[in-house]
């Protein structure tokens, strides 16, 4: 992983290299003692070490958002249903604003109960959380009075200035590999982040998403698909497999990516880029 003291000379030389964005992951505790069965991995187990360092993202992305002009910045992902609507949406559209419009909330569910247990929230809630406070935060960024009696979320009618320079357009993409997630994303989302896929499984993916799409009345103009490959995995062969599969993003990451293979990654990347099938 990337420390923060590394973080903004890494996402200049990827803007350099030119790619698109850079992401950062996100959880508020790590539990010492996990039950919970990690989905990205046949055997269940967690990603990183329970003594792995967690950052706030807002505030990792606001350095590299001093620093840059030009990359997105998104979250890889952002547990929604943790946080109260609000605090979420001024984090976000502050780093908009600072940034010139280049945010990208990547947001999941979380998958961790005890994380949940941490913070005095039923995990069992989350989606419903998640589903009452998507169109609190599109509201809270664009309308001039924001109000909502959900189970969830309450809120009197409020004002919230400033706005972010996309207002309600701003991105949110959804994590999750279930028919849920998939539907949630279609329904609410502006984009699509897997993890670990192949071309022929993104193939299907995007198949799914499109007819739950079309199902939620809405085209895919305003609909990315973003998927997280291994640093290893990066070929201009790979990236043109994906993109012909219907992917419009690679997020090149990995947990336990130590720093030193970056260099080599992100001048390989700035090859791939290169290719005139890409274009």
């Amino acid at each position: 992983m990337v420390e923060p003291d590394q973080l903004v000379g890494f996402a200049q030389d990827a803007e350099l290299a030119g790619c698109d964005s850079v992401w950062v992951p996100e959880h508020l505790i790590w539990p010492d003692v996990i039950r919970s069965k990690y989905p990205y991995r046949d055997d269940g187990a967690p990603p990183v070490p329970s003594a792995v360092n967690l950052y706030d993202p807002w505030v990792l992305l606001g350095g590299v958002a001093s620093k840059t002009t030009t990359i997105r910045l998104g979250t890889c992902v952002y547990v929604l249903p943790l946080r109260d609507p609000l605090v979420t949406a001024r984090a976000v559209a502050t780093l908009d604003i600072l940034s010139g419009g280049r945010v990208i909330l990547g947001a999941g569910l979380g998958w961790m109960a005890e994380e949940f247990a941490a913070a005095g929230i039923d995990f069992r809630t989350r989606g419903a959380r998640c589903d009452e406070i998507v169109p609190v935060l599109r509201s809270l960024w664009s309308n001039e009075i924001t109000s909502s009696n959900g189970r969830f979320v309450k809120l009197p009618p409020v004002h919230f200035n400033p706005k972010p320079p996309r207002g309600a357009k701003l991105p949110i993409v959804f994590g999750g590999e279930s028919e849920h997630a998939l539907r949630r994303a279609a329904r609410l989302g502006n984009g699509w982040l897997g993890t670990w896929h192949t071309p022929e499984s993104t193939r299907d993916v995007v198949a799914r998403i499109g007819s739950y799409l079309a199902e939620y009345g809405r085209g895919d103009e305003d609909f990315e698909i973003t998927v997280m490959v291994s640093p290893r995995e990066v070929t201009e062969q790979v990236v043109v497999d994906f993109y012909q599969a219907g992917a419009d993003r690679i997020c090149v990451g990995s947990p336990r990516a130590p720093l030193r293979v970056w260099p080599e990654v992100l001048e390989k990347l700035g090859t791939v880029l290169q290719s005139p099938a890409l274009r």
